[in-house]
């Protein structure tokens, strides 16, 4: 029983995570219907910038921040830059940009830096904190679940409580009639980037000191991980990024907790491959998310 509270409970704050990460992708269909397979790599970049700033300064917070500015920076110079040159008849054209945009970055990071993993030590302890006799989160998942549960909250408000969030909306959803009502659609769609590409950045710095540690494909898998999560919840659902990360976050602790790691893909992709049956779109894609 106390091994599976302790699973439950990281599987929660590595969940949360993969939230914020899915969270991202489903930003950035929102605002520009493209699913970005270049946020892994650009999370990345910024991440180093954070290790940088960290390593110069000794600040966790100045990393962080480091980290939030340069993943929206480059997500203003993608989409400036790249994605507003593209054909957006279809989704097709941006996503072959990305995935070379992928490739170019990743080659770059492996030339700068090297292929061997920088460890980044979590600001917080990861050993767990004992409720009576029963392990639970150490004090830096306590950390990611807060900040995590945080943007998580402050996302939500931003997108169902102000303007700036109708307007994201209504300008992914209907441009045109967006554009007749005094939107500016592209600013919109560049804010959109600047925000996911921020998000991706802040996941992808709370992960990295829990795994091996700093390197070029250090996001790979929690791309997969997140793209799944989108994916199940429906791409146009934030409810779904976060009720399917925790889903996938606990799934992944329990099997390896209680198989072996090797296991995680298969249940993951056991539990796409079962919803995706039952329900196409996603659990929580509504009708006209599966038409878009």
């Amino acid at each position: 029983m106390d091994r599976l509270v302790l699973l439950v409970s990281t599987g929660v704050a590595r969940g949360l995570v993969i939230a914020l990460f899915a969270l991202s992708l489903v930003i950035i269909w929102r605002a520009a219907r493209i699913v970005n397979f270049g946020q892994a790599a650009m999370a990345v970049v910024a991440v180093y910038v954070a290790f940088a700033v960290h390593a110069a300064t000794g600040s966790y917070v100045l990393a962080v921040l480091g980290a939030l500015v340069t993943g929206a920076l480059l997500g203003l110079a993608v989409e400036r830059g790249l994605m507003r040159r593209v054909p957006g008849a279809t989704p097709m054209p941006g996503m072959i940009v990305a995935i070379g945009l992928v490739m170019v970055l990743q080659s770059l990071l492996g030339v700068l830096f090297g292929p061997r993993h920088r460890p980044m030590s979590p600001v917080f302890s990861q050993s767990p904190l004992y409720v009576g006799d029963v392990p639970v989160l150490s004090r830096y998942d306590l950390f990611v679940l807060v900040v995590a549960l945080v943007v998580v909250v402050g996302l939500g408000l931003l997108f169902n409580r102000s303007t700036l969030g109708l307007q994201l909306r209504a300008a992914a959803v209907a441009p045109e009639v967006s554009r007749l009502l005094g939107v500016r659609v592209p600013r919109m769609v560049t804010i959109g980037w600047m925000l996911s590409s921020a998000v991706a950045a802040l996941a992808v710095l709370l992960l990295v000191p829990t795994e091996l540690g700093l390197n070029a494909h250090s996001a790979d898998v929690l791309f997969v991980h997140a793209f799944t999560v989108a994916v199940l919840g429906g791409l146009d659902s934030p409810a779904g990024a976060l009720v399917g990360g925790l889903v996938v976050g606990v799934l992944i602790s329990l099997v390896t907790g209680y198989a072996s790691a090797g296991l995680a893909p298969l249940a993951v992709l056991g539990l796409l491959t079962t919803v995706l049956l039952v329900r196409p779109g996603g659990i929580f894609a509504t009708k006209e998310a599966r038409t878009a």
